[in-house]
């Protein structure tokens, strides 16, 4: 039994267009970048972290005119003001409104991968990125809380003075 996923986790119709549009190319074009984005498109929601504004034009930095292609959520970052590269291209499955008005404001595209497909068939002059998968707050409590040496957070019902501050939590 192969372990790879066949289809798309997601009921969304666009994802599904885009992971027949992606088998296509994967399968028709000599490429890797296909097969890498076809991969993700099938993933599930939380394998598919958000990326913001900030760290794509942080590492859209020396890129030159490539395009910068998420396949997730772009999300804005009013921190980005005077950091980001005028005329950056971004391709991504959705954006939020004021990630796109940002983008549009500064000169910039804001791409589909339908479009995308178009415009590199095969991926040249782009730079796949994605966001960080251990940014979510569930895996801040992933691990056994109140052991020596772990950082694992304890579920806890409110952050006051009777809960959880007993020994162990405190010298005296």
């Amino acid at each position: 039994k192969k372990a790879t996923r066949t289809s798309a986790s997601s009921s969304n119709p666009y994802i599904q267009i885009l992971v027949k549009l992606y088998k296509f190319l994967a399968r028709r074009a000599e490429s890797k970048f296909n097969a890498i984005v076809l991969k993700r498109l099938m993933m599930s929601r939380a394998n598919r972290p958000v990326i913001s504004l900030r760290r794509i034009a942080e590492l859209m930095e020396n890129k030159g005119d490539k395009i910068a292609v998420v396949v997730a959520t772009v999300s804005d970052d009013q921190r980005v003001m005077d950091k980001m590269p005028s005329g950056m291209r971004v391709c991504a499955l959705r954006f939020t409104e004021s990630a796109r008005a940002r983008i549009v404001n500064n000169g910039g595209e804001c791409l589909t991968f339908d479009q995308l497909a178009l415009i590199a068939p095969t991926g040249s002059n782009t730079v796949l990125v994605r966001g960080s998968k251990n940014a979510r707050e569930s895996t801040k409590h992933f691990g056994k809380p109140g052991v020596p040496g772990s950082s694992a957070r304890p579920y806890v019902r409110s952050k006051g003075r009777k809960f959880e501050r007993a020994r162990g939590r405190r010298k005296s």
